[in-house]
């Protein structure tokens, strides 16, 4: 499935991604050695199983990474310029290892570029739901995306 050109978007318009994804032990260990996280939290079963959550919490970086890659074939695939930043990144409930998420978009903003004729700046409100329909993670992104299909 292709993203879509600066012209076909709508402010408004959302999008429900069908992919989902179960989070696994080793995407949480893989991705928080990777990036030379050591939190406890995240790598430790004894030190997490102290905490108040009682249990491993998911990476923070992977969740918003996850919740950012299920959205792209149906925004950004093949249209993207460039990611331009993200903004307001909440953590409004903790991701478990074994939950199931899904991403839903929602068209913010749209604008022309001032340097590119023919493209604009599409800004997305991204969320990321688990099993349970609670938000985990939710930002806008700031994208810049090509023009018609010239």
């Amino acid at each position: 499935m292709a993203g879509k050109f600066f012209d076909e978007w709508q402010v408004g318009e959302r999008i429900a991604h069908e992919i989902r994804r179960t989070v696994t032990e080793t995407d949480n260990l893989l991705f928080s050695t990777m990036t030379h996280n050591p939190q406890p939290l995240h790598l430790d079963a004894h030190a997490a199983s102290q905490s108040e959550f009682g249990q491993i919490l998911v990476n923070g970086t992977f969740t918003f990474a996850l919740m950012v890659g299920l959205s792209v074939g149906d925004t950004t695939l093949g249209t993207l310029v460039a990611n331009l930043g993200y903004d307001k990144l909440l953590h409004p409930k903790p991701t478990f290892i074994g939950d199931t998420l899904r991403a839903e978009t929602e068209v913010v903003e749209k604008r022309e570029s001032k340097s590119r004729p023919g493209s604009g700046i599409v800004t997305f409100k991204h969320h990321l739901l688990n099993q349970r329909d609670e938000t985990v993670c939710e930002c806008l992104r700031m994208a810049l995306i090509k023009g018609g299909a010239a």
